[in-house]
């Protein structure tokens, strides 16, 4: 019987680890996506302005940075696997926090402590280890195509859970439950799949670990040793700048904040934000499979720049238009294009440090992407609280984002990877 060919190549050969890591990703996604279609709302619901709201997904951020470097950047010492649990842990304890207490004190300090995702997107400590991991375990020329694939699987996971987060919600709101009641029904779900997490980690074997490294320097006195980036420094720290400018950007129009704009702009309903943006994460993933084919035609930061730049131009937009079908439709553009360049910047920056430093390097960059993302989201929030404004965040996301694709094609347009030289 002839063999079913409808699967990549790549893909067929990933090993059980391989499949796994792809497995955590999409629950970790599904529930990321489906708290960022309610979490501004239901916190608004509990009672908090949204200057309160702002203040916490900022302090939920800058928790993250410290949680993610610590953990990230001592990952490939203590082990990947132990990471990804503590991991895990953090993020089931923080969804029971925020769906138990509406205390403004105790929900900073479940946020900053926990992990929990307000834009849909990857924080928290597993991105940078499972592609360290996934790194270790397939060969350097497959690495930007099953990146890519990752992508797409987190990509769809996030618009599964942003429609399964809104219709959950509008049904839920027909039965006798208040509208904060059907929200807090998806932070349950939330906690629940962080305690998911946990136990498909425990089922990674020993080959996603790095093996001993003769002759690495072991002084603590260093301060790059500490951060475990050594060799890779100076690549690391200038990537890493570039990648808080564009988190930073990208902090003002936090899928939440989207949500929230269409609802005040619109009157849109939750059910019919969680179809928005599923289809606006479902185009982002496909467009994350185009990006390793154009990668291996022009290069992996001539793909990142190229497809970010016109992506940015739409963003920019989206509040310019007059009525809400073009607003999405100008919405659903820029996601078509606008995540090509996040398989393309994971893969470069694993190809360019050696295999002992990846933890850290992805932790580093990671971290500073989360920082940079970390103040915008306040200064959305008093935006946000004033009607004139709510327009403001899309221009300045947009424009900054313009200044990252520049800068990095000047930085980085001569610095090929091993694979490109």
């Amino acid at each position: 019987m002839a063999e079913t060919n409808f699967m990549p190549s790549v893909l067929r050969n990933l090993s059980r680890d391989g499949w796994l890591l792809f497995v955590t990703r999409f629950a970790r996604l599904f529930a990321y996506g489906s708290l960022s279609i309610i979490l501004v709302s239901y916190l608004i619901g509990l009672g908090l302005t949204e200057s309160q709201v702002g203040l916490i997904l900022t302090l939920t951020l800058v928790g993250d940075v410290i949680v993610s470097l610590y953990l990230t950047t001592r990952a490939d010492r203590i082990g990947r696997r132990r990471t990804l649990i503590i991991g895990s842990i953090l993020m089931a304890a923080a969804g029971l926090a925020f769906a138990c207490t509406r205390n403004l004190f105790l929900l900073v300090i479940a946020g900053t402590i926990g992990v929990i995702s307000p834009s849909g997107y990857e924080v928290g400590p597993f991105l940078s280890i499972e592609q360290a991991a996934m790194s270790h375990i397939i060969p350097a020329k497959a690495r930007t195509e099953i990146f890519a694939w990752y992508t797409l699987v987190g990509s769809l996971a996030t618009a599964c859970g942003a429609l399964c987060g809104g219709t959950l919600t509008q049904a839920l709101e027909h039965t006798r439950m208040t509208q904060v009641q059907s929200y807090r029904a998806v932070v349950f779900l939330y906690a629940a799949l962080g305690i998911a997490l946990l136990f498909l980690f425990t089922h990674l074997s020993v080959l996603v670990e790095v093996g001993a490294v003769p002759n690495r320097p072991r002084s603590s006195a260093n301060a790059a040793n500490v951060f475990g980036i050594t060799k890779s420094r100076n690549v690391v720290l200038k990537l890493s700048a570039l990648f808080a400018l564009d988190s930073f950007a990208g902090g003002f129009v936090l899928q939440s904040f989207a949500a929230y704009w269409f609802y005040l702009r619109f009157g849109v309903e939750p059910a019919t934000l969680g179809a928005i943006f599923f289809w606006a994460n479902v185009f982002a993933g496909i467009s994350s499979l185009l990006a390793s084919r154009l990668a291996a035609r022009i290069g992996l930061v001539r793909t990142m720049v190229v497809t970010h730049l016109p992506s940015n131009i739409l963003l920019i937009l989206v509040p310019l238009m007059p009525n809400l079908s073009l607003a999405v439709l100008v919405l659903l553009l820029r996601f078509s294009i606008s995540q090509m360049d996040v398989p393309t910047r994971q893969s470069y920056t694993m190809a360019v440090v050696p295999a002992e430093e990846r933890s850290a390097a992805g932790g580093f960059t990671g971290v500073a992407r989360t920082t940079g993302a970390a103040v915008s989201p306040l200064l959305a929030g008093f935006l946000f609280a004033r009607p004139s404004w709510i327009n403001a965040p899309f221009f300045i996301a947009g424009t900054l984002k313009i200044v990252y694709d520049l800068i990095l094609y000047s930085s980085f347009g001569k610095l090929h990877p091993p694979e490109e030289q």
